[in-house]
């Protein structure tokens, strides 16, 4: 039974999840209380569940980019569980986790994130093999400036207000890009789960004491880092 603990922005999202699929799964807007909302929520979770804390072969967990405060507290509470239960730690990108629920649609996937102070973090992925694989290196941007490059049909998925979506559709060649739904937007421990119970079943785990998370800057002139 594997613990998938998403903590990278302010939403917040659990899950339990084994090769027969999602046991549970919890997916919140916590408002930067991750650190009194997230433990309690797992040992409500586990109780519910009747699964014990010993019945844990792993901890997968959004390792970034994302808030500096929310990726700290989610990869402090999945090591330290990983420490004490002497379990393996699986990090996954959390764009990765965010493209990853997009499907395969056949096209470029540029999946978003929010950033905050008005900026976005932005991947882009195609699909091989049925799994993301990201293009070319993360950006940080205004989220008022950001262009895409829309010269071939393209899927934004993720963290997109009303304001970027309508911006984006306003855009020259917007008939070649598709935003995906509020719902199917979120990015939930339940995809993270999936990712981390494959990567776990081949023994592609993590070292606990060089695990640390990844952040993106933006340059001091305003441009992607």
């Amino acid at each position: 039974m594997l613990l998938a603990i998403d903590t990278a922005t302010r939403l917040a999202s659990i899950a339990l999840y084994d090769g027969s699929g999602v046991w549970a799964e919890e997916s919140w807007r916590s408002q930067n209380n991750h650190s009194v909302e997230v433990m309690p929520a797992i040992a409500a979770m586990l109780a519910r569940q009747g699964v014990d804390y010993g019945d844990l072969t792993g901890v997968a967990m959004a390792k970034g980019p994302g808030s500096f405060t929310g990726l700290r507290i989610g990869m402090s509470l999945a090591k330290g569980l990983c420490l004490g239960l002497a379990i393996p730690p699986i990090a996954v990108p959390t764009l990765e986790i965010t493209a990853y629920a997009a499907g395969d649609p056949g096209v470029p996937v540029l999946a978003v994130l929010e950033a905050g102070r008005g900026r976005i973090c932005v991947g882009t992925y195609l699909y091989d093999d049925g799994l993301p694989v990201q293009q070319g290196e993360l950006a940080l941007y205004e989220s008022a400036l950001w262009t895409p490059d829309l010269s071939e049909p393209a899927l934004v998925i993720g963290e997109i207000d009303g304001a970027l979506a309508d911006r984006l559709l306003a855009l020259p060649d917007s008939d070649n890009l598709a935003i995906s739904s509020l719902a199917g937007s979120l990015r939930r421990a339940g995809f993270l789960g999936e990712l981390a119970w494959e990567r776990l079943q081949r023994g592609e785990t993590d070292d606990l004491d060089a695990l640390s998370p990844i952040y993106v800057q933006l340059a001091a002139s305003g441009a992607p880092a």
